[in-house]
């Protein structure tokens, strides 16, 4: 009988030759398993350092950014300093390739353009909805709350984390962050909306320190044209 059955699956070297291929997608499901689970674990307490160091902290940061619209095949580079604190406020300062400021202290926003004597006004809710334009990072809360999370890259120095917005949204459909591994600093921050277009910021120089309410506020100078944005 053992005989038998050892003929009909062959010789014991291909029996146990069989076993291992039987048992091969078995053991890379697990691994693969294993795998998933350890990067979701990674990615949570990323988020979480992420929460721990941002939330309760203004920061400001050297950025340059690069955008490209995918349907012109346009590349535009800028760079400048920005500020950020808790909850909502943002002024960035444009100094290349011309000076401008974006400005909200979480309810107006002004675009101010020194050269053409010009201040943009509006609601600044409105255009920094779900996260849009940088302004989860002066909300750090919005990550958790509106994006769902994927551990896109791993290294000795840093880890990528794929965020891709939960509800619909044109102008913010992924977040691709860029975190220190040591400091949790994000060092990169790349946004895509609905058309394909992307922005990229690349920060350095972070300092983490108190921040002044009167960089987050904006008086309008005599003389200037104001424009109204719906």
């Amino acid at each position: 009988m053992k005989s038998r059955l050892i003929n009909s699956l062959g010789s014991p070297i291909q029996f146990l030759l069989l076993l291992a291929a039987l048992l091969a997608p078995l053991n890379i499901a697990q691994a693969n398993t294993q795998a998933n689970t350890q990067a979701n674990t990674l990615g949570e307490d990323t988020l979480t350092a992420i929460e721990k160091l941002y939330t309760h902290n203004g920061f400001s940061a050297d950025f340059n950014q690069v955008s490209e619209l995918a349907a012109l095949e346009i590349t535009e580079t800028a760079s400048g300093k920005a500020w950020f604190n808790h909850p909502g406020k943002m002024r960035w300062l444009y100094l290349s390739p011309q000076r401008h400021e974006i400005i909200t202290n979480g309810q107006t926003l002004w675009i101010h353009r020194p050269d053409q004597n010009q201040v943009m006004r509006g609601n600044a809710q409105k255009f920094f909805k779900a996260g849009a334009g940088g302004a989860f990072l002066a909300d750090i809360g919005r990550m958790r709350k509106n994006f769902t999370m994927e551990v896109k890259e791993t290294t000795d120095t840093h880890i990528s984390l794929l965020l891709t917005a939960k509800q619909e949204n044109p102008d913010l459909v992924t977040l691709l962050i860029r975190v220190s591994r040591t400091t949790h600093e994000i060092q990169q921050v790349t946004t895509q909306n609905t058309y394909g277009d992307t922005t990229s910021f690349e920060f350095t120089h972070i300092q983490f320190k108190p921040m002044e309410p009167a960089i987050f506020e904006f008086k309008i100078p005599e003389g200037y044209s104001i424009i109204e944005m719906d």
